[in-house]
């Protein structure tokens, strides 16, 4: 049940206005049962899994307060993660891990058969099985209290607006939500209908319409045109941000329209100037599940300059794990980690020399602001070459017809740049506004009358322009 689908629209009318009319208790049943049908949309057969974390870490989150001894409540803990982690592995990489092996069990020349299985990834378990492992964490942590009310706890993993790809919540922030009876106010009504208009401009009229350039540019095996090769890589940066900014702006917005609040999952990543301030820009929720249970963990920032690229580059490199079982998403994990250490191995020499030797006005370090977006710019679109290639020779060839090929004309080029800036043009603009008022919803502080006519420009553009063809979010696969 796609957001981007009549059906789900269908299922959140009738769902709203039961809603409406429903007790706090009752809501919140009706919270459940419509979570788990929109799941089972999918796949009935893999609510079994959210079943299963659910009812593990219900029980080792109360086993883990009720503890005497911290070795008892260590225990706990590890059966909690290590339940989640299993069931994350076998259905995500096991099939990568096995034919890896072939492969290396071959060099000496024994072949032990075809080990693969034929494995469906249920969608969104990397996002739930995330959000309930920090649940058992930070109750280890004595940061949170566990839920006793297992309709909650069943409700804070499979609430259905963020259940799939995000944000990944935190206990502390969506279980007293779910605890308390929920005001509905005309802001947050404002604020939903906003966040739901944006997301589907984001997605039906930005990413949808970029992904028809990204498949054709990068269905193309060789070496191509680099000017061809350099659009497809800037359309899928476009795409990727409409696409998953535009799922976590529709699921905050539902939310808001039923009273909740849900954290914050995407800002202004094309705006920053270096690779710390794009992971606090780009999926916040993910990046800051990063940073607090596993790079603080390893250590973070303390041990000395040695320990903390080891820990940044583990992280990184494990959240490129994350998002997929192939070496492209562990070379892209490499890369990120890769940038933020030469980032924070550079910072500090560049900082002692830059102000002291130059005397800028403020149009010139305007100028030098713009020039360093644009250069954080094209690292990232390197880093979304990784992403998006469909093998290690693909990035290979697309870096070969960028650095050695720009030369080669290609038709179809004129023709992408045309229609990317076309779809890219109306994004940046408004993220612009976001940025100079450091608010998703900067539009707000526009007069009415412009506002308005915004709103009809965007739903214009969505109406008209819109990719409608029920194109899967691509966050599904992770």
């Amino acid at each position: 049940m796609l957001f981007n689908s009549f059906t789900f629209i269908l299922f959140f009318f009738v769902v709203y206005i039961l809603y409406r009319n429903l007790s706090h208790k009752g809501q919140n049943i009706l919270l459940l049962a419509g979570s788990y049908i929109f799941y089972m949309s999918w796949n009935w057969k893999f609510l079994s899994l959210i079943l299963l974390s659910t009812v593990v870490d219900y029980f080792c989150g109360m086993k883990v307060h009720a503890a005497k001894t911290d070795a008892r409540k260590k225990n706990w803990l590890v059966l909690s993660v290590v339940t989640n982690l299993v069931i994350l592995a076998f259905f995500k990489y096991y099939n990568f891990f096995a034919e890896n092996l072939a492969a290396l069990t071959s060099v000496f020349g024994w072949t032990p058969g075809d080990l693969t299985l034929n494995i469906i990834l249920p969608v969104g378990i990397s996002f739930y099985t995330f959000q309930t492992m920090s649940y058992s964490i930070d109750i280890y942590r004595k940061e949170i209290k566990p839920e006793r009310n297992i309709l909650n706890f069943a409700l804070f993993v499979a609430f259905f607006p963020q259940l799939v790809a995000g944000p990944i919540e935190r206990a502390k922030n969506l279980l007293p939500q779910i605890q308390a009876p929920r005001k509905i106010t005309a802001p947050l009504i404002q604020k939903g209908l906003w966040m739901i208009l944006w997301g589907y401009f984001l997605k039906v009229f930005v990413a949808d319409n970029m992904g028809l350039i990204v498949d054709n540019v990068f269905a193309k095996t060789g070496i191509i045109p680099g000017g061809e090769a350099l659009l497809g890589i800037y359309a899928f940066a476009f795409q990727i941000f409409g696409d998953f900014a535009g799922y976590s702006s529709i699921a905050i917005g539902v939310a808001a329209l039923m009273g909740f609040h849900l954290s914050t999952n995407f800002l202004f990543p094309y705006f920053v100037t270096n690779p710390q301030d794009f992971w606090r820009n780009w999926h916040i929720s993910l990046s800051s599940w990063l940073r607090d249970y596993l790079y603080i963990p390893l250590g973070g920032n303390r041990g000395g300059e040695m320990k903390l690229y080891r820990n940044l580059f583990l992280t990184m490199l494990l959240g490129g794990i994350w998002h997929g079982a192939a070496w492209t998403f562990v070379i892209w994990g490499a890369y990120q980690g890769g940038i933020l250490i030469l980032h924070r191995y550079f910072s500090p020499i560049v900082s002692q020399w830059w102000p002291s030797r130059l005397s800028l006005n403020s149009f010139q370090k305007k100028c030098i602001r713009v020039v360093k977006i644009m250069f954080m710019f094209q690292l990232t679109c390197i880093g979304w070459l990784i992403f998006r290639a469909g093998s290690v020779e693909q990035i290979s060839d697309f870096l070969q017809s960028i650095f050695f090929n720009m030369a080669a004309y290609s038709p179809e080029s004129i023709y992408y740049c045309l229609l990317l800036s076309f779809f890219a043009l109306p994004l940046l603009i408004i993220q612009f506004f976001q940025v100079r008022y450091k608010s998703a919803n900067s539009l707000k502080r526009f007069p009415l009358y412009s506002r308005y006519a915004i709103y009809l420009g965007l739903y214009y553009l969505i109406l008209v322009f819109g990719e409608y063809g029920s194109r899967e979010f691509i966050y599904f696969q992770f």
